[in-house]
């Protein structure tokens, strides 16, 4: 049960499962290890499984042939799959890449679907986690168009300091979509 103690916490804090729900679902789960750079996701194919992050360090970002802008990195246990498609079963325009070696707990679309409806807890979940996304998302676009490249690198300072001790600055940069000189300057000026 050790690689299964966050993601426990995860759901004891979060959504009210009763304990033979959860012990099926742990059940359900697999275990793997992905190395750094693997893709855990590629733009335009389908969220097949429900992925959680036990350890290790996830980007995500969008990309086409000239550039990638990171939009989101996961460094703390959580579930980081594309919430949206894999509820819809549709295309993702997401990637998603280990930037360090990563262990992901992953159950399959279906029985995950299937346990929750025999639980009665599916709708539930389902519409508090997309009512989360949608707040993170919300804001997150919100100062994207409203603050400065510096005044979110403070933000992140604050808020998102594990972002700044265990994430490459050029990563960091592409997040506040400067220029990696550029962030070296702001970093030199907010110390």
């Amino acid at each position: 049960m050790n690689n299964f103690a966050e993601i426990s916490k995860f759901f004891k804090s979060e959504y009210s499962l009763n304990q033979d729900g959860l012990a099926e679902l742990f059940s359900l789960f697999e275990i793997n290890e992905h190395k750094k750079g693997s893709l855990l996701i590629k733009a335009q194919t389908k969220e097949k499984q429900l992925r959680f992050l036990n350890k290790g360090i996830v980007r995500e970002y969008y990309s086409n042939q000239e550039k990638e802008i990171n939009i989101n990195f996961y460094v703390k246990p959580q579930f980081i799959s594309d919430l949206l498609t894999f509820t819809q079963n549709t295309l993702t325009n997401k990637n998603q890449e280990c930037i360090s070696l990563v262990q992901v707990l992953s159950i399959d679309r279906k029985p995950f679907f299937d346990l929750l409806e025999k639980y009665q807890c599916g709708k539930s979940f389902v519409e508090s986690s997309f009512q989360k996304l949608l707040k993170q998302k919300e804001m997150l676009e919100f100062n994207r168009v409203t603050k400065t490249p510096e005044e979110l690198y403070k933000e992140l300072f604050i808020y998102k300091s594990e972002w700044l001790q265990s994430i490459p600055q050029y990563h960091i940069a592409s997040y506040l979509n400067i220029t990696p000189e550029t962030l070296s300057r702001i970093r030199k000026r907010t110390s």
